[in-house]
């Protein structure tokens, strides 16, 4: 199959999937809740709309955009060490930059 279907696919299923398999095996009691949370931490790519072009497929986000930039990854991984929703935000926010990383680095573009 062609690289980009499979990149694409990858891509969706790390962002929209994923997430739920975290909530339910992490947080089965409240599995709605946090899949919620993790869902809304993709605003996280509102960084993009600073950009020009919005959207390049040549572009490593990682390092680029203001919310995907080295010093917002460590603030991310600080959230780890609080409780509750901030914990699960930082949680949805490093998966997000995971995803975006795998998408540039193990990927045709």
């Amino acid at each position: 199959m062609d690289c980009l279907f499979w990149k694409t696919g990858v891509h969706y299923f790390l962002h929209l999937i994923f997430p739920v398999f975290i909530a339910l095996i992490f947080y089965r009691d409240h599995w709605k809740k946090v899949y919620l949370i993790l869902l809304a931490t993709m605003l996280v790519d509102l960084d993009h709309l600073f950009a020009n072009p919005v959207f390049d497929p040549t572009r490593n986000s990682i390092g680029f955009h203001f919310l995907h930039s080295y010093y917002a990854i460590a603030v991310y991984f600080l959230m780890l060490f609080f409780k509750g929703n901030i914990r699960i935000i930082g949680i949805g926010l490093l998966l997000h930059m995971v995803t975006d990383f795998q998408d540039f680095n193990f990927w045709c573009h």
